[in-house]
């Protein structure tokens, strides 16, 4: 029988969630220094997934694959904290837009400066060469696991 463990111990999965854990917590950490002491990492949840016009309430709880509930009540604790507004939609009445406020765009730019200074900070000890070849690796086996399977 083959041993189907990696040497250390950790499969794929454990090491991309370790990596984007410790990320998050890092990039977390430096916007609260930076003024943003409200955001939490489950906000991500609502940010990273938001386009630039705004978003629906139910299309940001799909791609975020969480409950509409859930993605509901992070959006309104964004919109307390005035990073986003919620209104409705104009192409129809029924279903509420979650759009960034200034304050929310100022925060995804200290969010995004501060996830490339991660990045930096990584290439630093690796090797931007290194680096490179990692995150090219990380979107081919996101491309092969987007294939259908036969």
């Amino acid at each position: 029988m083959t041993d189907i463990h990696p040497v250390d111990g950790a499969r794929l999965a454990q090491l991309c969630r370790a990596i984007y854990d410790k990320l998050r917590e890092e990039i977390y950490l430096a916007a609260a220094q930076e003024g943003f002491v409200d955001l939490r990492p489950s906000h991500s949840n609502v940010l990273r997934h938001l386009d630039a016009a705004g978003s629906r309430i139910v299309d940001l709880a799909v791609r975020a694959d969480m409950t509409k509930q859930s993605m509901a009540y992070l959006t309104d604790a964004l919109a307390k904290l005035d990073y986003v507004e919620i209104r409705p939609d104009p192409t129809d009445g029924r279903a509420k837009l979650v759009v960034l406020t200034p304050r929310g765009h100022d925060a995804i730019a200290a969010l995004t400066r501060l996830s490339l200074a991660a990045e930096a900070r990584i290439a630093t000890h690796l090797g931007q060469a290194k680096l490179d070849a990692v995150r090219d690796g990380l979107a081919e086996i996101r491309a092969a696991l987007e294939e259908p399977r036969q």
